[in-house]
């Protein structure tokens, strides 16, 4: 049986990072996350973008652009969400989960969810970087790994 995996080498991709601004004292961590993890896999520096959007909401379009436009290998976005009074958290964490995997199957290109949805401001430091870890990191580390798949796939 021939058995095909990626590999956690970010060395020849280009990588895009989408972040949201709003809540950026909390996407900032997953920024930073994902940019070590990056580099700490062999990625070259140059070969990584960032755009930033103004909230979760909006990363879908920037992620599906430029999946679609092609000289991506993989797209990782991060964000932070934190549940307040309303159910307006839960719809922006839904919506934005499933159209990343939509672009993905369109596209052909990773388009990793980086974004935080915590229940109150605790539980998003401790995702950010702290208690559990970095979702940024964790984020780009199977952004790195899918884009090798695909690589092997083509």
């Amino acid at each position: 049986m021939k058995e095909i995996n990626g590999e956690l080498s970010a060395g020849g991709l280009k990588v895009a990072i989408v972040a949201s601004r709003f809540n950026s004292f909390l996407v900032e961590q997953l920024v930073k996350g994902a940019t070590d993890a990056f580099v700490r896999l062999g990625g070259d520096d140059a070969d990584l973008s960032l755009v930033r959007v103004p909230g979760a909401y909006e990363l879908p379009l920037v992620a599906k652009t430029l999946a679609e436009k092609g000289g991506c290998d993989a797209v990782v976005c991060v964000g932070a969400v934190v549940q307040g009074a309303t159910a307006h958290a839960g719809l922006i964490t839904t919506t934005t989960a499933r159209a990343f995997s939509e672009i993905s199957l369109a596209s052909g290109v990773p388009v990793t969810d980086g974004v935080v949805t915590a229940e109150n401001l605790e539980q998003a430091v401790e995702r950010c970087g702290t208690k559990q870890g970095n979702k940024g990191f964790s984020a780009m580390q199977s952004a790195i790994e899918m884009a090798n798949v695909m690589r092997k796939l083509k």
